[in-house]
């Protein structure tokens, strides 16, 4: 995508990205308290972030101190977010290795649904034994399978997205009919490692299809994300290296027959202020180790980054991870942003319109839509 805006999402995971952020006074107390979430969507929306991210996992809890040992479901917690929000995109990971695509559709499409078009979904594998395990129906797989598995399992929940037509809801109480049970398609999908007939029981999103994410951490990731992604999100330390991942994700999406521009690419970095950074450094004996870019500056200095490697065209924008949230989320949003619409490079409001609006994403027609046209 050849945007004239920065593009910026923030995740919210556990306490924040530094192992030692559960840490800090009164923090652990309230990881679990609902109201905690929602507060800090809507600090992100006041810093007008384009979305914001919850990760997902199968991985049993970590029993070393330095990590949070649990995980909510995000696409619930999110939804949990929508009604209390009202224009920041809201990105749920779901892993496909473990989770039918049919409730992957019907999660996704209701997350969508109840916050008006602000939903999008990260695709994730599990590659942990653990998580095998406590479901118990199959053995860990190699990641080329995993990700074998998962591109079916977008191509069925794409396909269920699209089995109600736009208009296929049409409410005639003079007849009774609710829907135009002509306009909702079997997708009689069989693959490698699933086979759904649908339809699905939600009718179609604002979105259409809320966007798809993928982390293109590893080759085989980067193969799906080249197919199917609308987001994607790499790992560079440098701005040489950052274009250089965009011109292949780029190309990788036209070899695929689509359009690149149809992509927006973020760099994962994480972020934090000096003070707020040695803070948590002195409660954690060893700092942690960074294979992705780590952003720690004055206000000035992090803006400046996030501007010129987007105005030189390497990265479309960025997915960014607190050092701890609450305290580096309101950083970044007091202190940061307003550099960044100084500097021209970022929104001064929220346009209205969807999360697919925001980022420039063509919403997707409905193939039995066209299928029913061309016939």
């Amino acid at each position: 995508m050849s945007s004239t805006e920065l593009h910026l999402g923030v995740s919210l995971d556990g306490a924040g990205s530094h192992p030692a952020a559960w840490q800090q006074p009164g923090v652990a107390e309230s990881l679990l308290d609902p109201d905690r979430l929602v507060s800090l969507a809507r600090t992100a929306e006041r810093g007008l972030f384009d979305f914001v991210s919850l990760d997902d996992s199968f991985d049993p809890p970590q029993s070393d101190a330095p990590h949070v040992p649990f995980a909510l479901d995000a696409t619930l917690s999110l939804a949990r977010v929508a009604p209390a929000t009202n224009r920041i995109g809201l990105v749920a990971t779901a892993t496909t290795t473990h989770t039918e695509p049919f409730h992957l559709s019907k999660n996704l499409a209701t997350l969508d649904l109840v916050s008006a078009g602000r939903g999008a979904w990260q695709v994730a594998v599990s590659t942990s034994e653990q998580a095998a395990a406590r479901f118990g129906r199959k053995q860990v797989q190699p990641l080329d399978e995993l990700w074998a598995e998962a591109d079916d399992a977008i191509e069925v929940v794409t396909r269920l997205w699209d089995s109600w037509e736009d208009d296929a809801v049409i409410r005639d109480r003079a007849t009774g009919r609710y829907l135009d049970r002509d306009k909702v398609h079997y997708i009689d999908f069989v693959g490698e490692f699933f086979s759904v007939r649908g339809p699905s029981i939600t009718p179609r999103s604002p979105q259409a299809q809320p966007p798809i994410v993928i982390r293109a951490d590893n080759p085989s990731a980067r193969q799906v994300a080249a197919r199917r992604a609308d987001i994607v999100i790499v790992a560079a330390t440098t701005e040489d290296a950052a274009r250089v991942a965009r011109d292949q994700i780029r190309e990788a999406v036209g070899a695929a027959g689509r359009d690149p521009d149809d992509v927006t690419i973020l760099v994962r970095a994480t972020v934090g202020a000096p003070h707020l950074r040695a803070e948590l450094d002195a409660l954690h004996a060893a700092p942690p180790h960074h294979s992705t870019l780590d952003l720690v500056g004055e206000a000035q200095q992090v803006a400046a980054v996030l501007h010129e490697w987007f105005a030189a065209g390497s990265v479309d924008g960025f997915l960014l991870q607190p050092d701890s949230v609450p305290q580096t989320l309101e950083w970044l949003t007091d202190d940061v942003v307003p550099i960044l619409q100084e500097l021209g490079s970022f929104r001064r409001s929220y346009d209205a319109g969807t999360l697919r609006d925001r980022l420039g994403l063509t919403r997707p027609t409905n193939r039995y839509e066209r299928a029913e046209v061309a016939s």
